[in-house]
């Protein structure tokens, strides 16, 4: 039911966006054109903020809506959108009456953002719902290689030896050289995670190693000031081989390496 503020017969309502991102930053921002404190949290003016048209009912189908706003350096960074830092965000839509922003607000929609993709001094995301999850597969589909990723709760290793913290001394390219090494043949598949300066909180998956250079799929835009630390974690390469040789974990291997794949068909003719 709605609250009694939003049967009144005129209704001054204000948008409010509360976005939480993956390194654990909150911004609160509101399409009114002042500041407001919204159950206790302060939501700064953002005029060019807004979502595109709602319809909300009881069906199951797959929910998601556009997001646009302007850029403000106060509230999001333009550098902090090119280097993907708001990809994924938790974000919660709501209304609130400008007028008296202490009245319990009303959720609209809640869900997470997709890839955002800035326009020029603008932004657009799309903002993704919760029944999304309705279109994954009812049950996981077979695969010679591990369905799990390194350490998650389906594998169970533990991460904390496989853990380790460097400094960059060197990038070039997307090698980037260690002020030492790691053991040889375990970062492959694993992350480099840089923990200060312009990158902080940016991870960067690593393709390769070899003695104290890493290859990375991707380095950020925004390079921090070298020397620079960074956390390393270890990697696998997701095969049974690996799994039971290297981490004693085959019990855990979540995949089915011996089961005959479609190319059995073609060994054999009328197959």
């Amino acid at each position: 039911m709605a609250p009694g503020w939003l049967r009144e017969e005129l209704v001054t309502l204000a948008w409010c966006w509360r976005l939480a991102r993956r390194d654990g930053v909150v911004v609160g921002l509101t399409s009114h054109d002042r500041d407001l404190f919204v159950d206790g949290t302060l939501y700064r003016a953002a005029p060019g903020m807004k979502p595109s048209a709602l319809e909300t009912s009881d069906s199951l189908e797959v929910e998601t809506m556009d997001l646009e706003g302007a850029v403000s350096s106060a509230a999001i960074a333009a550098a902090d959108l090119d280097a993907g830092r708001w990809d994924g965000a938790q974000l919660v839509l709501m209304v609130t009456d400008w007028s008296a922003p202490d009245a319990a607000p009303v959720v609209v929609a809640r869900g997470e953002l997709g890839a955002v993709e800035r326009r020029g001094s603008a932004f657009a995301a799309e903002l993704q719902g919760v029944m999304r999850w309705l279109d994954g597969p009812a049950c996981p589909a077979t695969s010679p290689s591990c369905r799990a990723a390194l350490g998650d709760r389906a594998c169970r290793v533990d991460l904390a030896p496989l853990t380790h913290f460097r400094r960059v001394v060197s990038v070039a390219g997307r090698a980037v050289t260690l002020d030492a090494p790691v053991a040889a043949g375990t970062m492959a598949y694993g992350e480099l995670l840089w923990i200060e300066g312009a990158a902080c909180g940016l991870a960067s998956p690593v393709i390769a190693d070899e003695g104290t250079v890493l290859t990375l799929a991707e380095v950020p835009g925004a390079l921090p000031d070298l020397p620079a630390r960074v956390r390393l974690t270890e990697g696998c390469d997701r095969q049974l081989a690996t799994c039971g040789g290297r981490f004693g974990n085959a019990e855990n291997f979540r995949g089915e390496a011996h089961l005959p794949g479609n190319d059995l068909l073609t060994r054999y003719p009328g197959g």
